[in-house]
Protein backbone atom coordinates (compact mmCIF):
# COMPACT_ATOMS: atom_id res chain seq x y z
CA UNK A 1 0.00 0.00 0.00
CA UNK A 2 1.12 3.77 -0.75
CA UNK A 3 2.08 5.62 2.24
CA UNK A 4 -0.75 8.09 2.76
CA UNK A 5 -0.28 10.15 6.28
CA UNK A 6 -2.42 12.59 7.58
CA UNK A 7 -2.39 16.11 9.41
CA UNK A 8 -6.07 16.14 11.43
CA UNK A 9 -5.60 19.76 13.61
CA UNK A 10 -8.82 20.77 15.46
CA UNK A 11 -10.32 24.59 14.23
CA UNK A 12 -9.91 25.61 17.96
CA UNK A 13 -7.71 28.08 17.32
CA UNK A 14 -4.16 29.15 15.16
CA UNK A 15 -2.06 26.60 13.99
CA UNK A 16 1.23 26.29 16.68
CA UNK A 17 4.60 26.13 15.91
CA UNK A 18 4.64 22.65 16.72
CA UNK A 19 1.50 22.08 14.42
CA UNK A 20 3.15 22.79 11.74
CA UNK A 21 6.48 20.75 12.57
CA UNK A 22 3.90 17.86 12.67
CA UNK A 23 2.50 18.66 9.54
CA UNK A 24 5.97 18.85 7.95
CA UNK A 25 7.00 15.64 9.10
CA UNK A 26 3.77 14.55 7.62
CA UNK A 27 4.59 16.15 4.70
CA UNK A 28 8.05 14.99 4.25
CA UNK A 29 7.49 11.43 4.33
CA UNK A 30 4.61 11.31 2.07
CA UNK A 31 6.94 13.12 -0.61
CA UNK A 32 10.03 10.26 0.18
CA UNK A 33 7.56 7.62 -0.50
CA UNK A 34 5.84 9.35 -3.30
CA UNK A 35 2.55 9.02 -0.97
CA UNK A 36 -0.03 11.40 -0.20
CA UNK A 37 -0.39 14.23 2.64
CA UNK A 38 -4.02 14.53 3.86
CA UNK A 39 -5.79 17.46 5.54
CA UNK A 40 -8.50 16.56 7.78
CA UNK A 41 -10.35 18.75 10.29
CA UNK A 42 -11.46 17.47 13.41
CA UNK A 43 -14.42 19.78 14.22
CA UNK A 44 -15.95 17.53 16.59
CA UNK A 45 -16.06 19.40 19.80
CA UNK A 46 -18.12 22.27 18.72
CA UNK A 47 -17.90 23.97 22.06
CA UNK A 48 -14.01 24.82 21.17
CA UNK A 49 -15.10 25.55 17.44
CA UNK A 50 -13.48 28.82 16.26
CA UNK A 51 -14.44 30.79 13.02
CA UNK A 52 -12.25 31.44 10.70
CA UNK A 53 -9.32 28.90 12.37
CA UNK A 54 -10.02 26.25 9.84
CA UNK A 55 -9.26 29.14 7.35
CA UNK A 56 -5.99 30.11 8.74
CA UNK A 57 -4.65 26.37 9.04
CA UNK A 58 -4.76 25.87 5.22
CA UNK A 59 -3.55 29.78 4.56
CA UNK A 60 -0.42 28.72 6.62
CA UNK A 61 0.13 25.16 5.03
CA UNK A 62 0.51 27.18 2.15
CA UNK A 63 2.25 29.83 2.89
CA UNK A 64 4.82 27.26 4.14
CA UNK A 65 4.95 25.50 1.24
CA UNK A 66 3.34 22.34 2.21
CA UNK A 67 0.07 21.56 0.85
CA UNK A 68 -2.25 18.85 1.28
CA UNK A 69 -2.91 16.53 -1.46
CA UNK A 70 -6.19 16.15 -0.34
CA UNK A 71 -8.10 18.40 1.83
CA UNK A 72 -11.82 19.95 1.83
CA UNK A 73 -11.03 22.37 -0.21
CA UNK A 74 -9.13 19.93 -2.63
CA UNK A 75 -11.25 16.91 -1.85
CA UNK A 76 -10.29 13.16 -3.28
CA UNK A 77 -11.76 10.15 -2.92
CA UNK A 78 -11.89 9.56 0.86
CA UNK A 79 -13.81 12.33 1.76
CA UNK A 80 -15.68 14.38 3.70
CA UNK A 81 -12.21 15.68 5.24
CA UNK A 82 -14.01 17.25 8.39
CA UNK A 83 -15.27 15.36 10.49
CA UNK A 84 -18.44 17.68 11.50
CA UNK A 85 -19.64 15.78 7.77
CA UNK A 86 -18.95 12.39 8.80
CA UNK A 87 -21.54 11.99 11.46
CA UNK A 88 -23.25 9.23 10.23
CA UNK A 89 -20.01 6.68 9.47
CA UNK A 90 -19.42 6.61 13.14
CA UNK A 91 -22.84 5.82 14.36
CA UNK A 92 -22.59 2.42 11.89
CA UNK A 93 -19.06 1.59 13.87
CA UNK A 94 -20.08 2.83 17.59
CA UNK A 95 -22.99 0.25 16.91
CA UNK A 96 -20.66 -2.46 15.41
CA UNK A 97 -19.00 -2.54 19.35
CA UNK A 98 -22.08 -2.12 21.44
CA UNK A 99 -23.22 -5.71 19.14
CA UNK A 100 -20.48 -7.39 20.10
CA UNK A 101 -20.55 -5.87 23.85
CA UNK A 102 -16.79 -4.16 23.08
CA UNK A 103 -18.70 -0.55 24.08
CA UNK A 104 -21.19 -0.32 26.35
CA UNK A 105 -24.41 2.33 26.74
CA UNK A 106 -23.51 4.54 30.61
CA UNK A 107 -26.76 6.51 31.37
CA UNK A 108 -24.45 8.15 34.81
CA UNK A 109 -25.26 11.54 35.19
CA UNK A 110 -22.87 14.43 36.03
CA UNK A 111 -23.88 14.49 39.02
CA UNK A 112 -23.57 10.68 39.81
CA UNK A 113 -19.64 11.19 38.45
CA UNK A 114 -18.98 13.78 40.56
CA UNK A 115 -20.25 11.82 43.48
CA UNK A 116 -17.93 9.10 43.02
CA UNK A 117 -15.35 11.24 42.58
CA UNK A 118 -16.02 12.96 46.11
CA UNK A 119 -16.32 9.35 47.46
CA UNK A 120 -12.72 8.12 46.27
CA UNK A 121 -11.46 11.70 47.19
CA UNK A 122 -12.35 11.19 51.56
CA UNK A 123 -10.33 8.33 50.81
CA UNK A 124 -7.36 9.99 49.24
CA UNK A 125 -8.00 8.45 45.92
CA UNK A 126 -8.82 9.21 42.30
CA UNK A 127 -12.01 7.98 40.86
CA UNK A 128 -11.44 6.01 37.40
CA UNK A 129 -14.59 4.97 35.17
CA UNK A 130 -12.80 1.55 34.66
CA UNK A 131 -12.73 -2.11 35.17
CA UNK A 132 -12.60 -1.76 38.35
CA UNK A 133 -15.66 0.22 38.82
CA UNK A 134 -17.86 -0.20 35.97
CA UNK A 135 -20.18 -2.67 37.57
CA UNK A 136 -20.89 0.01 40.80
CA UNK A 137 -22.28 2.20 37.74
CA UNK A 138 -25.14 2.77 36.11
CA UNK A 139 -24.82 1.54 32.86
CA UNK A 140 -26.00 -1.02 30.30
CA UNK A 141 -23.47 -3.63 31.83
CA UNK A 142 -25.40 -3.40 35.27
CA UNK A 143 -29.02 -3.02 33.66
CA UNK A 144 -31.52 -5.27 32.00
CA UNK A 145 -31.76 -4.69 28.45
CA UNK A 146 -35.64 -3.73 28.84
CA UNK A 147 -34.35 -1.06 30.96
CA UNK A 148 -31.83 -0.20 28.85
CA UNK A 149 -34.18 -0.03 25.88
CA UNK A 150 -36.87 2.23 27.96
CA UNK A 151 -34.39 4.86 29.09
CA UNK A 152 -33.11 5.15 25.54
CA UNK A 153 -36.85 5.89 24.57
CA UNK A 154 -37.29 8.11 27.05
CA UNK A 155 -34.15 10.16 25.66
CA UNK A 156 -32.42 9.62 29.08
CA UNK A 157 -29.33 11.29 28.06
CA UNK A 158 -26.12 8.77 27.74
CA UNK A 159 -22.66 8.54 26.67
CA UNK A 160 -20.48 4.88 24.90
CA UNK A 161 -17.72 3.87 26.87
CA UNK A 162 -15.21 1.59 25.41
CA UNK A 163 -15.08 -1.81 27.69
CA UNK A 164 -11.88 -2.00 28.24
CA UNK A 165 -9.94 -5.71 29.16
CA UNK A 166 -9.21 -6.12 32.09
CA UNK A 167 -5.87 -8.25 33.20
CA UNK A 168 -4.24 -7.65 29.58
CA UNK A 169 -0.54 -6.47 28.84
CA UNK A 170 -0.33 -5.27 25.69
CA UNK A 171 2.77 -4.17 23.85
CA UNK A 172 2.60 -1.43 21.10
CA UNK A 173 5.44 -0.88 18.83
CA UNK A 174 5.91 3.26 18.15
CA UNK A 175 8.72 4.63 16.02
CA UNK A 176 10.28 6.91 17.90
CA UNK A 177 9.81 5.23 21.18
CA UNK A 178 10.10 1.24 19.82
CA UNK A 179 8.13 -0.74 22.30
CA UNK A 180 5.74 0.49 24.62
CA UNK A 181 4.46 -2.29 27.24
CA UNK A 182 0.63 -1.02 28.83
CA UNK A 183 -1.36 -2.97 31.58
CA UNK A 184 -4.70 -2.32 30.64
CA UNK A 185 -5.95 -2.56 34.51
CA UNK A 186 -4.29 1.19 34.62
CA UNK A 187 -6.54 2.18 31.73
CA UNK A 188 -10.10 3.71 31.97
CA UNK A 189 -13.41 2.75 29.64
CA UNK A 190 -13.21 6.52 27.37
CA UNK A 191 -16.14 7.48 26.32
CA UNK A 192 -16.59 6.80 22.48
CA UNK A 193 -19.95 8.85 21.83
CA UNK A 194 -20.94 11.80 23.91
CA UNK A 195 -24.39 12.66 24.90
CA UNK A 196 -24.64 15.32 22.32
CA UNK A 197 -24.60 13.01 19.70
CA UNK A 198 -21.07 13.39 18.75
CA UNK A 199 -17.80 11.36 18.25
CA UNK A 200 -15.12 11.94 20.46
CA UNK A 201 -11.61 12.37 19.20
CA UNK A 202 -10.82 8.61 20.23
CA UNK A 203 -13.01 6.65 17.76
CA UNK A 204 -13.50 9.45 15.08
CA UNK A 205 -9.65 9.44 14.47
CA UNK A 206 -9.57 5.74 14.68
CA UNK A 207 -12.12 5.34 12.03
CA UNK A 208 -10.99 8.17 9.80
CA UNK A 209 -7.92 6.75 9.56
CA UNK A 210 -8.75 3.47 8.62
CA UNK A 211 -11.34 4.31 6.44
CA UNK A 212 -8.75 6.80 4.73
CA UNK A 213 -6.08 4.22 4.40
CA UNK A 214 -3.50 6.42 6.42
CA UNK A 215 -0.48 4.04 7.17
CA UNK A 216 1.63 5.68 9.18
CA UNK A 217 0.07 8.31 12.68
CA UNK A 218 2.93 11.14 12.73
CA UNK A 219 1.53 12.95 16.04
CA UNK A 220 2.96 15.28 19.10
CA UNK A 221 3.90 13.02 22.11
CA UNK A 222 0.56 14.57 24.17
CA UNK A 223 -1.23 11.90 22.03
CA UNK A 224 0.83 9.12 23.77
CA UNK A 225 -1.42 8.29 26.47
CA UNK A 226 -4.12 7.52 24.22
CA UNK A 227 -2.30 5.09 22.37
CA UNK A 228 -2.93 1.95 24.13
CA UNK A 229 -6.85 2.72 23.67
CA UNK A 230 -6.24 3.48 20.16
CA UNK A 231 -4.44 0.24 19.25
CA UNK A 232 -7.39 -1.38 20.80
CA UNK A 233 -9.96 0.04 19.25
CA UNK A 234 -8.50 -0.83 16.15
CA UNK A 235 -8.13 -4.62 17.13
CA UNK A 236 -11.83 -4.16 18.60
CA UNK A 237 -12.77 -3.55 14.93
CA UNK A 238 -11.10 -6.03 13.57
CA UNK A 239 -8.57 -3.64 11.76
CA UNK A 240 -4.58 -3.48 11.20
CA UNK A 241 -3.42 -0.04 12.79
CA UNK A 242 -1.15 1.70 11.16
CA UNK A 243 2.18 2.41 11.85
CA UNK A 244 2.45 5.24 14.95
CA UNK A 245 5.08 7.51 15.66
CA UNK A 246 4.95 10.48 18.38
CA UNK A 247 6.99 13.10 18.24
CA UNK A 248 8.97 15.42 20.89
CA UNK A 249 7.95 18.74 22.57
CA UNK A 250 9.46 21.81 21.08
CA UNK A 251 10.41 23.34 24.41
CA UNK A 252 10.83 26.95 25.80
CA UNK A 253 14.12 28.29 25.13
CA UNK A 254 15.07 27.68 28.63
CA UNK A 255 14.20 23.99 27.92
CA UNK A 256 11.94 23.51 30.50
CA UNK A 257 8.31 22.88 29.26
CA UNK A 258 6.66 23.36 26.56
CA UNK A 259 6.36 26.35 24.47
CA UNK A 260 3.64 28.71 24.59
CA UNK A 261 2.55 31.49 22.96
CA UNK A 262 3.58 33.61 26.39
CA UNK A 263 6.72 32.32 26.11
CA UNK A 264 7.02 34.07 22.73
CA UNK A 265 5.99 37.13 23.83
CA UNK A 266 8.35 37.45 26.47
CA UNK A 267 11.10 36.72 24.11
CA UNK A 268 9.79 38.42 21.20
CA UNK A 269 9.40 35.75 18.73
CA UNK A 270 6.33 34.49 17.22
CA UNK A 271 4.45 30.76 17.68
CA UNK A 272 2.07 30.93 14.91
CA UNK A 273 3.22 31.23 11.19
CA UNK A 274 0.42 33.83 10.62
CA UNK A 275 -0.63 36.54 12.34
CA UNK A 276 -3.92 36.10 14.28
CA UNK A 277 -6.00 38.60 15.62
CA UNK A 278 -3.20 40.87 15.62
CA UNK A 279 -0.63 38.60 16.88
CA UNK A 280 2.46 39.06 14.71
CA UNK A 281 2.70 35.37 12.67
CA UNK A 282 6.47 34.20 11.34
CA UNK A 283 5.78 35.74 7.89
CA UNK A 284 4.73 39.02 9.49
CA UNK A 285 8.37 39.23 11.24
CA UNK A 286 10.05 38.68 7.95
CA UNK A 287 11.05 35.03 7.89
CA UNK A 288 10.86 33.16 4.72
CA UNK A 289 8.68 29.64 4.15
CA UNK A 290 12.27 27.29 3.66
CA UNK A 291 14.42 28.59 6.49
CA UNK A 292 10.98 27.97 8.98
CA UNK A 293 10.78 24.79 7.71
CA UNK A 294 14.50 23.66 7.81
CA UNK A 295 15.02 24.99 11.34
CA UNK A 296 11.51 22.98 12.61
CA UNK A 297 12.68 19.55 10.76
CA UNK A 298 16.27 19.62 12.71
CA UNK A 299 14.17 20.58 16.10
CA UNK A 300 13.40 17.11 16.95
CA UNK A 301 15.04 15.40 13.99
CA UNK A 302 19.08 14.41 13.48
CA UNK A 303 20.01 14.68 9.63
CA UNK A 304 22.76 11.79 9.02
CA UNK A 305 24.75 14.18 7.00
CA UNK A 306 26.59 17.21 8.44
CA UNK A 307 24.37 19.42 6.24
CA UNK A 308 22.44 22.00 8.08
CA UNK A 309 21.05 24.32 5.15
CA UNK A 310 18.78 22.40 3.57
CA UNK A 311 16.13 23.58 0.41
CA UNK A 312 12.72 21.58 1.15
CA UNK A 313 13.45 18.74 -1.66
CA UNK A 314 17.09 18.57 0.30
CA UNK A 315 14.88 17.72 3.48
CA UNK A 316 12.26 15.50 1.60
CA UNK A 317 15.34 13.06 0.43
CA UNK A 318 17.03 13.16 4.00
CA UNK A 319 14.17 12.46 6.16
CA UNK A 320 13.83 9.57 8.16
CA UNK A 321 11.64 8.37 10.83
CA UNK A 322 14.79 6.55 12.83
CA UNK A 323 16.38 9.99 12.99
CA UNK A 324 13.58 11.30 15.02
CA UNK A 325 14.27 12.28 18.75
CA UNK A 326 12.85 11.42 22.20
CA UNK A 327 13.58 14.10 23.89
CA UNK A 328 12.45 17.71 23.50
CA UNK A 329 13.87 20.28 21.32
CA UNK A 330 14.28 23.78 23.04
CA UNK A 331 13.71 26.56 20.49
CA UNK A 332 16.10 28.34 19.68
CA UNK A 333 14.86 32.29 18.13
CA UNK A 334 18.90 32.95 17.63
CA UNK A 335 19.40 29.61 15.46
CA UNK A 336 16.52 30.20 13.22
CA UNK A 337 17.28 33.69 12.63
CA UNK A 338 20.78 31.96 11.56
CA UNK A 339 18.64 29.93 9.26
CA UNK A 340 16.96 33.21 7.99
CA UNK A 341 20.13 34.26 7.22
CA UNK A 342 21.66 31.52 5.71
CA UNK A 343 18.54 31.19 3.06
CA UNK A 344 18.57 34.79 2.13
CA UNK A 345 22.74 34.38 1.09
CA UNK A 346 21.52 31.65 -1.40
CA UNK A 347 18.15 33.16 -2.70
CA UNK A 348 18.87 34.61 -5.91
CA UNK A 349 19.84 38.44 -5.99
CA UNK A 350 16.61 39.47 -8.21
CA UNK A 351 14.69 37.08 -6.18
CA UNK A 352 15.86 38.56 -2.84
CA UNK A 353 15.45 42.33 -4.35
CA UNK A 354 11.75 41.28 -4.71
CA UNK A 355 11.23 39.97 -1.44
CA UNK A 356 13.10 43.08 0.07
CA UNK A 357 11.11 44.96 -2.27
CA UNK A 358 7.78 43.51 -0.49
CA UNK A 359 9.04 44.26 3.03
CA UNK A 360 9.90 48.07 2.12
CA UNK A 361 7.76 49.41 -0.24
CA UNK A 362 9.20 53.04 0.05
CA UNK A 363 11.94 51.55 -2.05
CA UNK A 364 10.02 51.14 -5.12
CA UNK A 365 10.89 54.86 -6.26
CA UNK A 366 14.69 53.92 -5.81
CA UNK A 367 16.12 52.60 -9.36
CA UNK A 368 16.61 48.77 -9.85
CA UNK A 369 19.72 48.64 -11.04
CA UNK A 370 20.91 51.19 -7.51
CA UNK A 371 18.76 49.12 -5.66
CA UNK A 372 20.61 46.14 -6.66
CA UNK A 373 23.88 47.64 -6.35
CA UNK A 374 22.90 48.30 -2.56
CA UNK A 375 21.74 44.83 -2.14
CA UNK A 376 24.83 43.43 -2.96
CA UNK A 377 27.11 45.25 -1.03
CA UNK A 378 25.07 44.01 2.70
CA UNK A 379 23.72 40.93 1.40
CA UNK A 380 26.04 38.60 3.32
CA UNK A 381 24.63 40.88 6.65
CA UNK A 382 20.75 40.49 5.95
CA UNK A 383 19.04 38.22 8.35
CA UNK A 384 15.26 39.76 7.06
CA UNK A 385 14.50 41.32 3.69
CA UNK A 386 13.21 44.53 5.86
CA UNK A 387 16.63 44.90 6.94
CA UNK A 388 17.61 46.43 3.27
CA UNK A 389 15.72 49.64 4.29
CA UNK A 390 15.51 48.97 8.07
CA UNK A 391 18.56 48.60 8.89
CA UNK A 392 20.60 49.87 5.63
CA UNK A 393 18.72 52.82 5.09
CA UNK A 394 21.95 55.04 4.78
CA UNK A 395 22.24 53.73 1.10
CA UNK A 396 19.31 55.65 0.30
CA UNK A 397 18.84 58.71 2.68
CA UNK A 398 21.44 61.10 4.76
CA UNK A 399 21.63 59.68 8.57
CA UNK A 400 19.53 62.20 10.69
CA UNK A 401 21.14 61.30 13.87
CA UNK A 402 24.23 59.97 14.78
CA UNK A 403 25.27 57.06 17.39
CA UNK A 404 25.90 58.76 20.45
CA UNK A 405 28.68 56.29 21.69
CA UNK A 406 30.85 55.93 18.54
CA UNK A 407 30.95 59.96 18.34
CA UNK A 408 32.48 60.36 21.80
CA UNK A 409 34.87 57.64 21.37
CA UNK A 410 36.04 58.55 17.86
CA UNK A 411 34.91 62.48 16.92
CA UNK A 412 38.43 64.20 18.01
CA UNK A 413 39.18 67.88 17.63
CA UNK A 414 41.10 67.29 14.64
CA UNK A 415 38.32 64.97 12.40
CA UNK A 416 36.81 67.86 10.41
CA UNK A 417 40.32 69.15 9.96
CA UNK A 418 41.20 65.32 9.01
CA UNK A 419 37.94 64.56 6.69
CA UNK A 420 38.25 67.84 4.83
CA UNK A 421 41.26 67.26 3.84
CA UNK A 422 40.92 63.44 2.75
CA UNK A 423 37.78 64.48 0.81
CA UNK A 424 39.70 66.95 -1.06
CA UNK A 425 42.22 64.53 -1.91
CA UNK A 426 39.54 61.77 -3.01
CA UNK A 427 37.79 64.39 -5.14
CA UNK A 428 40.55 64.02 -7.78
CA UNK A 429 40.53 60.54 -7.66
CA UNK A 430 37.94 58.11 -9.72
CA UNK A 431 36.25 57.62 -6.90
CA UNK A 432 36.16 53.65 -7.68
CA UNK A 433 36.65 51.67 -3.95
CA UNK A 434 40.25 50.93 -4.68
CA UNK A 435 41.40 54.51 -5.43
CA UNK A 436 39.82 55.67 -2.44
CA UNK A 437 40.86 52.55 -0.71
CA UNK A 438 45.09 53.46 -1.82
CA UNK A 439 44.00 57.39 -1.39
CA UNK A 440 43.04 57.24 2.23
CA UNK A 441 46.43 55.03 2.89
CA UNK A 442 48.76 57.25 1.48
CA UNK A 443 46.80 60.42 2.68
CA UNK A 444 47.47 58.96 6.67
CA UNK A 445 50.77 57.54 5.81
CA UNK A 446 51.90 61.22 5.16
CA UNK A 447 50.07 62.59 8.29
CA UNK A 448 52.07 59.66 10.26
CA UNK A 449 48.36 58.55 11.79
CA UNK A 450 46.22 55.32 11.96
CA UNK A 451 43.68 54.60 9.55
CA UNK A 452 41.16 54.56 11.99
CA UNK A 453 41.27 58.35 12.90
CA UNK A 454 40.31 59.21 9.32
CA UNK A 455 38.15 55.91 8.72
CA UNK A 456 35.86 56.08 12.24
CA UNK A 457 34.83 59.33 11.79
CA UNK A 458 34.18 58.60 7.80
CA UNK A 459 32.00 56.27 8.30
CA UNK A 460 30.04 57.90 11.10
CA UNK A 461 29.37 60.79 8.90
CA UNK A 462 28.55 58.37 5.83
CA UNK A 463 26.13 55.89 7.87
CA UNK A 464 25.32 57.75 11.52
CA UNK A 465 27.01 54.20 13.21
CA UNK A 466 30.35 52.28 12.61
CA UNK A 467 28.55 49.94 11.37
CA UNK A 468 27.52 49.20 7.21
CA UNK A 469 29.76 47.33 4.45
CA UNK A 470 33.36 48.72 3.08
CA UNK A 471 33.44 52.41 3.22
CA UNK A 472 35.61 52.54 0.14
CA UNK A 473 32.37 50.80 -1.28
CA UNK A 474 30.07 52.92 0.18
CA UNK A 475 31.92 55.89 -1.04
CA UNK A 476 31.61 54.68 -4.43
CA UNK A 477 27.92 53.85 -4.47
CA UNK A 478 27.08 57.42 -3.01
CA UNK A 479 29.23 59.38 -5.26
CA UNK A 480 31.37 62.37 -5.53
CA UNK A 481 28.44 65.18 -4.42
CA UNK A 482 26.52 62.79 -1.70
CA UNK A 483 29.68 61.86 0.24
CA UNK A 484 30.49 65.49 0.38
CA UNK A 485 27.36 66.39 1.44
CA UNK A 486 27.52 63.96 4.52
CA UNK A 487 30.76 64.87 5.44
CA UNK A 488 29.72 68.63 5.50
CA UNK A 489 26.58 67.74 7.58
CA UNK A 490 28.88 65.47 9.98
CA UNK A 491 31.08 68.23 10.78
CA UNK A 492 28.36 71.01 11.44
CA UNK A 493 26.71 68.70 13.77
CA UNK A 494 29.08 67.04 15.48
CA UNK A 495 31.87 69.64 16.75
CA UNK A 496 33.09 68.54 19.97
Amino acid sequence: MSVRVRFAPSPTGPLHIGGLRTALYNYLLAKQKGGAFILRIEDTDQNRYVEGAEEYIQNALAWAGIPPDESPINPGSFGPYRQSERLSIYSEYVGQLLKEEKAYYAFDSAEDLEKERQKASEHKGHFSYDCHTRMSMRNSLTLDKETVAKLIAEGVPYVVRFKMDADRIITINDEVRQSITVNTNTLDDKVLFKSDGMPTYHLANVVDDHLMEITDVIRGEEWLPSLPLHFLLYEALGWEPPRFAHLPLILKPNGKGKLSKRDGEAGGFPVYPLAWNGISGFKEDGYLPTPLLNFLALLGWSNKTDEEVLDLQEMIDAFSMDGIQKAGARFDVEKLRWFNQQHLQKMDDDALLEQCLVRSPQLKDVLHDRLKKALLLVKERLVFPADLEREHGYFFSAPEIYDEKAVAKQWKEETAELLEDFMALAQSSSFEASALEDCLKEYVSAKEIGIGKVMAPLRIALVGSLKGPSVYSLMTFLGKEEVAKRIKRAITQLKP
